[in-house]
């Protein structure tokens, strides 16, 4: 498969049962919203598991996912084995880099839920994943995407300090009790990045029967970066939101969300 990487080896393995745990996760149905507002069909970059892709997908909307971490792509497929026929047929996948990958159609929304764009960690490579995204919007299309809200007071805070983050019961087996838990290892001030370490720790009955644990590295965006970096691939905003209640973008927002076009010559 061209462009598929190893990344997500483990967490992989855990991604829904986590996400799922997190019931203040709420961005499925703002990127649904925009899926059915578009018409479809949907191109979505970076789709993981599936979490917001199969949310689209049974609303009847036809999508593409593009995803290069082969262990994510295994848990989609997966996850499509459990879904109806009809919902199989909507889905077509595509393994290849966000930076540089080419399909040889545009669509009405393109989207880069839950910020796969703070995998992009140089200017260069930041450009290059709006510019391929870009190229695959139609003519009165549009580009959504989001990454959070870096609140610089909490940025170098609880450095070495575990915690956790999620608990759940895997449906394959009730009795386990998985928890995750984060550690924020350094903060890069230079390059706006951050380097975590995720731990999992499976417990049955109260007592410990599997730990395991995977790096993850992430960069952060401050607003006019943002806005440079959407000149420089040809981008300009519709509309820009702090929240996916679409609440105005300020200093008290979460989330930087944004709805962009091409600038067209």
């Amino acid at each position: 498969m061209p462009g598929v990487i190893d990344s997500y080896q483990v967490a992989a393995r855990y991604y829904d049962g986590a996400y799922a745990a997190m019931k203040d996760l709420v961005d499925a149905s703002f990127y649904v919203g925009l899926a059915k507002a578009s018409g479809g069909p949907v191109l979505e970059i970076g789709c993981g598991t599936g979490r917001v892709l199969l949310a689209i997908a049974r609303e009847g909307i036809d999508i593409h996912g593009v995803e290069n971490s082969g262990p994510m792509l295994g848990i989609l497929n997966e996850n499509l084995r459990h879904e109806s026929p009809a919902l199989g047929a909507r889905v077509n996948l595509h393994t290849d880099d966000m930076r540089t990958f080419r399909l040889d159609r545009k669509f009405p929304l393109v989207t880069i839920p839950f910020r796969p764009m703070q995998h992009m960690f140089t200017v260069a490579d930041q450009v290059a994943a709006l510019r391929s995204a870009a190229a695959h919007v139609a003519v009165g299309g549009l580009l959504a995407f989001d990454v959070y809200y870096p609140k610089f007071d909490m940025l170098t805070g609880s450095l070495g300090e575990e915690k956790l983050e999620a608990q759940w019961s895997p449906v394959s087996d009730p009795e386990v009790t998985v928890r995750r838990y984060v550690r924020k290892e350094a903060v890069n001030k230079i390059n706006q990045s951050i380097s975590l370490t995720f731990t999992f720790r499976s417990f049955r009955h109260g007592q410990l029967i599997l730990e395991e644990k995977e790096p993850l590295k992430m960069s952060y965006y401050t607003y006019p970066h943002l806005r440079a970096l959407f000149l420089l691939a040809g981008l300009e905003p519709v509309a820009e939101y702090g929240s996916f209640a679409r609440t105005p973008l300020d200093n008290s927002s979460d989330e930087m969300i944004f709805l962009l076009r091409p600038v067209r010559s």
